[in-house]
Protein backbone atom coordinates (compact mmCIF):
# COMPACT_ATOMS: atom_id res chain seq x y z
CA UNK A 1 0.00 0.00 0.00
CA UNK A 2 1.02 3.61 -0.55
CA UNK A 3 0.67 6.14 2.25
CA UNK A 4 1.31 9.88 2.06
CA UNK A 5 2.12 11.88 5.18
CA UNK A 6 2.05 15.67 4.88
CA UNK A 7 2.31 18.52 7.38
CA UNK A 8 0.29 21.24 5.65
CA UNK A 9 1.94 24.12 7.56
CA UNK A 10 -1.18 25.73 8.97
CA UNK A 11 -3.27 24.39 6.06
CA UNK A 12 -1.27 26.36 3.48
CA UNK A 13 -0.62 23.29 1.29
CA UNK A 14 -4.20 21.95 1.32
CA UNK A 15 -4.68 22.87 -2.33
CA UNK A 16 -1.94 20.45 -3.38
CA UNK A 17 -3.57 17.29 -2.06
CA UNK A 18 -5.59 16.27 -5.12
CA UNK A 19 -2.54 16.41 -7.36
CA UNK A 20 -0.40 14.55 -4.80
CA UNK A 21 -2.84 11.66 -4.54
CA UNK A 22 -3.37 11.45 -8.28
CA UNK A 23 0.34 11.53 -9.15
CA UNK A 24 1.34 8.88 -6.58
CA UNK A 25 -1.69 6.59 -6.59
CA UNK A 26 -1.79 6.80 -2.79
CA UNK A 27 -4.22 4.55 -0.90
CA UNK A 28 -4.02 6.42 2.41
CA UNK A 29 -3.42 10.09 3.23
CA UNK A 30 -2.34 11.22 6.70
CA UNK A 31 -2.31 14.95 7.42
CA UNK A 32 -0.95 17.21 10.12
CA UNK A 33 -1.60 20.94 10.73
CA UNK A 34 -4.88 20.84 8.85
CA UNK A 35 -7.89 23.04 9.54
CA UNK A 36 -10.39 20.28 10.13
CA UNK A 37 -13.51 22.26 9.21
CA UNK A 38 -11.96 23.22 5.86
CA UNK A 39 -11.11 19.68 4.75
CA UNK A 40 -13.15 18.16 1.90
CA UNK A 41 -14.99 14.88 2.33
CA UNK A 42 -13.06 13.39 -0.59
CA UNK A 43 -9.64 13.94 -2.18
CA UNK A 44 -9.11 12.25 -5.56
CA UNK A 45 -10.97 9.09 -4.62
CA UNK A 46 -9.84 8.99 -0.98
CA UNK A 47 -12.57 9.57 1.58
CA UNK A 48 -12.16 11.36 4.88
CA UNK A 49 -12.45 8.90 7.76
CA UNK A 50 -11.82 11.29 10.64
CA UNK A 51 -10.29 14.65 11.51
CA UNK A 52 -9.49 15.80 15.02
CA UNK A 53 -12.01 18.22 16.49
CA UNK A 54 -10.25 19.78 19.48
CA UNK A 55 -7.17 21.10 17.63
CA UNK A 56 -6.63 24.53 16.16
CA UNK A 57 -4.38 22.70 13.69
CA UNK A 58 -5.52 19.13 13.40
CA UNK A 59 -4.85 15.65 12.10
CA UNK A 60 -6.80 13.77 9.44
CA UNK A 61 -6.82 10.36 7.76
CA UNK A 62 -8.22 9.60 4.31
CA UNK A 63 -8.70 6.07 2.89
CA UNK A 64 -9.43 4.54 -0.49
CA UNK A 65 -12.74 3.05 0.52
CA UNK A 66 -12.85 0.35 -2.15
CA UNK A 67 -9.61 -0.97 -0.65
CA UNK A 68 -9.93 -0.32 3.10
CA UNK A 69 -12.92 -0.52 5.40
CA UNK A 70 -12.59 1.61 8.57
CA UNK A 71 -13.51 -0.31 11.70
CA UNK A 72 -12.50 1.90 14.63
CA UNK A 73 -11.10 5.39 15.12
CA UNK A 74 -9.15 6.63 18.11
CA UNK A 75 -7.57 9.97 18.98
CA UNK A 76 -5.03 10.56 21.70
CA UNK A 77 -4.02 13.64 23.67
CA UNK A 78 -0.36 13.35 24.69
CA UNK A 79 1.75 14.99 27.36
CA UNK A 80 1.87 18.71 26.60
CA UNK A 81 4.84 20.96 25.99
CA UNK A 82 4.93 24.58 27.20
CA UNK A 83 4.15 25.60 23.61
CA UNK A 84 0.95 23.54 23.74
CA UNK A 85 -0.05 24.98 27.09
CA UNK A 86 0.36 28.59 25.97
CA UNK A 87 -0.69 28.59 22.29
CA UNK A 88 -2.90 25.47 22.29
CA UNK A 89 -2.27 24.46 18.67
CA UNK A 90 -2.98 20.77 19.20
CA UNK A 91 -4.90 18.99 21.94
CA UNK A 92 -4.84 15.66 20.10
CA UNK A 93 -1.51 14.58 18.61
CA UNK A 94 -2.38 11.13 17.29
CA UNK A 95 -5.26 9.95 15.14
CA UNK A 96 -5.47 6.22 14.48
CA UNK A 97 -7.77 4.10 12.33
CA UNK A 98 -8.12 0.31 12.51
CA UNK A 99 -9.05 -0.87 9.05
CA UNK A 100 -9.72 -4.07 7.13
CA UNK A 101 -7.99 -4.67 3.82
CA UNK A 102 -10.97 -5.74 1.73
CA UNK A 103 -9.02 -7.86 -0.75
CA UNK A 104 -6.78 -9.59 1.79
CA UNK A 105 -9.33 -9.80 4.58
CA UNK A 106 -6.69 -8.65 7.08
CA UNK A 107 -6.89 -5.92 9.68
CA UNK A 108 -4.23 -3.29 10.25
CA UNK A 109 -3.77 0.05 11.97
CA UNK A 110 -2.64 3.30 10.40
CA UNK A 111 -2.08 6.54 12.30
CA UNK A 112 -1.24 10.19 11.71
CA UNK A 113 1.09 11.64 14.37
CA UNK A 114 2.39 15.11 15.21
CA UNK A 115 4.96 15.44 18.00
CA UNK A 116 5.54 18.54 20.11
CA UNK A 117 7.41 21.37 18.34
CA UNK A 118 11.14 22.10 18.50
CA UNK A 119 10.68 24.29 21.58
CA UNK A 120 10.13 21.07 23.55
CA UNK A 121 12.83 18.62 24.58
CA UNK A 122 13.55 15.41 22.72
CA UNK A 123 12.78 13.56 25.93
CA UNK A 124 9.19 14.83 25.80
CA UNK A 125 8.82 13.77 22.17
CA UNK A 126 10.16 10.31 23.02
CA UNK A 127 7.52 10.02 25.74
CA UNK A 128 4.84 11.10 23.28
CA UNK A 129 5.98 8.56 20.70
CA UNK A 130 6.10 5.76 23.29
CA UNK A 131 2.61 6.65 24.54
CA UNK A 132 1.25 6.77 20.99
CA UNK A 133 2.68 3.34 20.14
CA UNK A 134 1.24 1.89 23.33
CA UNK A 135 -2.20 3.25 22.46
CA UNK A 136 -1.96 1.85 18.93
CA UNK A 137 -1.12 -1.62 20.23
CA UNK A 138 -4.28 -1.55 22.36
CA UNK A 139 -6.41 -1.15 19.22
CA UNK A 140 -5.83 -4.75 18.25
CA UNK A 141 -3.47 -7.36 19.65
CA UNK A 142 -0.81 -8.39 17.17
CA UNK A 143 -2.11 -6.24 14.31
CA UNK A 144 0.32 -4.60 11.87
CA UNK A 145 0.82 -0.92 12.72
CA UNK A 146 2.06 2.00 10.64
CA UNK A 147 2.34 5.43 12.24
CA UNK A 148 3.48 8.28 10.00
CA UNK A 149 3.81 11.99 10.58
CA UNK A 150 5.88 14.90 11.80
CA UNK A 151 8.09 13.66 14.62
CA UNK A 152 9.94 17.01 15.01
CA UNK A 153 13.15 15.09 15.73
CA UNK A 154 15.99 16.47 13.57
CA UNK A 155 18.96 15.40 15.73
CA UNK A 156 19.95 12.34 17.79
CA UNK A 157 17.65 10.14 15.67
CA UNK A 158 19.84 7.13 16.47
CA UNK A 159 18.74 7.37 20.10
CA UNK A 160 15.12 7.61 19.05
CA UNK A 161 15.54 4.64 16.71
CA UNK A 162 16.89 2.52 19.57
CA UNK A 163 13.99 3.50 21.83
CA UNK A 164 11.55 2.57 19.10
CA UNK A 165 13.28 -0.78 18.50
CA UNK A 166 13.19 -1.48 22.24
CA UNK A 167 9.42 -1.09 22.03
CA UNK A 168 9.27 -3.64 19.21
CA UNK A 169 8.93 -1.27 16.26
CA UNK A 170 11.11 -0.04 13.42
CA UNK A 171 11.78 3.62 12.66
CA UNK A 172 12.21 4.45 8.96
CA UNK A 173 13.40 7.70 7.38
CA UNK A 174 12.84 8.93 3.84
CA UNK A 175 15.47 9.20 1.14
CA UNK A 176 15.92 12.98 1.49
CA UNK A 177 15.34 15.67 4.12
CA UNK A 178 11.77 16.73 4.74
CA UNK A 179 12.09 20.16 6.38
CA UNK A 180 13.76 23.24 4.94
CA UNK A 181 12.51 26.35 6.73
CA UNK A 182 15.32 27.12 9.18
CA UNK A 183 18.93 26.72 8.09
CA UNK A 184 20.16 25.14 11.33
CA UNK A 185 17.14 22.84 11.71
CA UNK A 186 16.89 21.41 8.21
CA UNK A 187 16.76 17.66 8.02
CA UNK A 188 14.52 14.63 8.43
CA UNK A 189 11.41 15.38 10.47
CA UNK A 190 8.75 13.17 8.89
CA UNK A 191 9.14 9.47 9.71
CA UNK A 192 7.36 6.14 9.68
CA UNK A 193 7.19 3.78 12.66
CA UNK A 194 5.99 0.28 11.96
CA UNK A 195 5.55 -3.31 13.03
CA UNK A 196 4.21 -6.11 10.83
CA UNK A 197 5.18 -4.27 7.64
CA UNK A 198 8.07 -4.40 5.21
CA UNK A 199 8.84 -0.78 4.40
CA UNK A 200 9.82 -0.97 0.74
CA UNK A 201 10.59 2.72 0.16
CA UNK A 202 10.02 6.12 1.73
CA UNK A 203 10.32 8.87 -0.83
CA UNK A 204 10.46 12.59 -0.12
CA UNK A 205 8.19 14.27 -2.63
CA UNK A 206 8.76 17.73 -4.16
CA UNK A 207 8.21 20.75 -1.94
CA UNK A 208 5.04 22.76 -2.22
CA UNK A 209 3.68 25.58 -0.07
CA UNK A 210 4.51 23.88 3.22
CA UNK A 211 7.85 24.12 5.03
CA UNK A 212 7.62 20.32 5.25
CA UNK A 213 7.97 18.10 2.21
CA UNK A 214 5.43 15.29 1.91
CA UNK A 215 6.65 11.70 2.14
CA UNK A 216 5.34 8.65 0.29
CA UNK A 217 5.62 5.36 2.19
CA UNK A 218 5.32 2.16 0.17
CA UNK A 219 4.77 -0.77 2.52
CA UNK A 220 3.84 -4.45 2.33
CA UNK A 221 2.20 -6.54 5.01
CA UNK A 222 4.51 -9.28 6.28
Amino acid sequence: MKVISYNLNKHKAAGELDALVESTGADILCLQEAVSDALPAEISGLQLVEATARNRLGLAVYLRRNTFEPLEVRTLALKKSLHDMVLKPAEERMLAVRVRDIDLGRELIVASFHAAPLTALNSLRRKQITAALGELASLGEGLPILMVGDYNYPVFKENLGQKVRDAGYELSLSDARTYTRYKFFRGHYDFATSVGFDIDTITTLPQGRSDHLPILVTATLT
